[in-house]
């Protein structure tokens, strides 16, 4: 028997109703900040995550889903969506559009890694991206249209971890420095900051490994070596979460695991969990556009993982709408009523009433019981009598109460009782 790859899962309609809430909510927050929906491919060159992304994170080492098509073309399945979004910014020439162009997309995300509670290696991800200002009253925007995202959905306790992580002209000494503090260190390291070391010394800040984590939190804070404009920046972005009245805590530890980060970073985590289960996560790039044949071109945006909301939604018991109960099964007794029964399900189901019909050749009793494990409101019965009269039985399936009714008349007897 085949199963759903590992990793992989199939969302079953019980599992529909959050889906649909989220869905509700990502539709009026991107409404009421301006953003505007994109789709991009589910699967890119390769060559735009190796640039973009960079070659020593772990995403582009360790875990990208990567294949060569019929054409000898290296393509890859879409690891994070920034990258996609940049691409078709530039291939259909948004920059000529009024900036910042604000874009936001729901989309699958590939990534090979150790599956566990809320990462999957295909999960969904609700993403937006402002490409076009570097003004930090836009980082403040984009940090407050998460913060209420996820207000509207009922989540609390949770924590805005901060951070930012220089420029192209601070961040250079800021590594040499990293470097020389982590050089007395090596034997205590785990393998993969051993070589993140050379490759990329930045992301030894975000190793998860406890004994690598202890040496990470004594080591010296990016926020401490900005140059005057990062620091101008970011000063001015605190000062516009707290006008905001967004609590947040500072991390120097948070650099986040793509290599096109500039500026601003910042992590949403549930309070008692800690940055493993980040629900959401962001930052400036500044450079990406750049570097992917632009202009310069600044840059923020973030990611929501779905499946970590709705892990979230149930940890903390909020209840979601659940969609409306079908309205009415209908049960016929014969061949004529039969027939008869799927052109009155067609004109109920027009007039906006949800309508099943019974499946055949089952008797009344079965046909109910059909009707009452579809959690049917009505059930409306036809048979021999009733297609000569043009009337039905309407069976109210809560309180076993009947009445017969004109078939003219029943649409607008069943929209009294909705």
């Amino acid at each position: 028997m085949y199963k759903a790859a590992r990793g992989t899962t199939d969302i079953l309609p019980e599992e529909q109703a959050q889906r649909r809430y989220i869905e509700k909510a990502i539709s009026e927050i991107t409404r009421l900040y301006g953003f505007q929906r994109i789709d991009t491919p589910v699967f890119e060159d390769t060559g735009l995550f190796n640039r973009s992304v960079g070659q020593g994170t772990d995403i582009v080492e360790k875990e990208m889903y990567t294949f060569e098509d019929k054409g000898g073309n290296s393509e890859t399945l879409r690891p994070e969506g920034t990258a996609p979004v940049c691409r078709a910014y530039l291939e259909h020439g948004m920059q000529n559009l009024p900036q910042p162009v604000k874009l936001f997309y729901q989309a699958s995300i590939f990534r090979y890694e150790r599956p566990q509670a809320g990462r999957l290696r295909e999960h969904h991800q609700f993403g937006c991206e402002c490409i076009g200002d570097d003004d930090p009253a836009i980082d403040a925007e984009v940090i407050d249209m998460a913060w209420r995202f996820y207000k509207s959905l009922g989540l609390a306790h949770i924590s805005l971890q901060l951070n930012s992580i220089g420029c192209r002209q601070c961040r250079p000494a800021y590594l040499k420095l990293l470097e020389e503090y982590y050089a007395g260190k090596v034997e205590k390291l785990c393998a993969d900051c051993k070589a993140r070391l050379v490759k990329n010394p930045l992301r030894l800040l975000d190793c998860k490994q406890p004994s690598c984590q202890a040496i990470a939190d004594a080591a010296p804070a990016s926020a401490d070596h900005l140059c005057g404009d990062c620091r101008e920046h970011f000063n001015r972005l605190q000062k516009y979460l707290n006008l905001l009245a967004i609590p947040f805590k500072i991390n120097h530890r948070l650099v986040r695991g793509l290599d096109y980060y500039t500026r601003t970073v910042f992590e949403f985590q549930p309070e008692e969990e800690g940055g493993q289960s980040s629900i959401g996560a962001g930052g400036r790039y500044d450079n990406l556009i750049e570097e992917l044949g632009g202009k310069p071109t600044p840059a923020i945006g973030f990611g929501i993982g779905i499946e970590r909301v709705v892990l979230n939604l149930k940890k903390q018991g909020i209840s979601v709408p659940t969609p409306p109960p079908l309205q009415v099964l209908i049960a016929a007794m014969s061949d004529a009523a039969r027939d008869l029964s799927i052109k009155l399900a067609a004109d109920l189901r027009q007039g906006g009433i949800s309508a099943v019909t019974a499946a055949g050749g089952k008797s009344l009793k079965a046909q109910l019981r059909q009707a009452n494990a579809l959690g049917a409101r009505f059930a409306v019965i036809i048979g021999e009598d009733e297609v000569k009269a043009g009337t039905a039985a309407l069976r109210d399936m809560a309180g076993a109460s009947q009445e017969t009714i004109a078939l003219k008349d029943l649409r607008a007897r069943l929209k009294q009782s909705s």
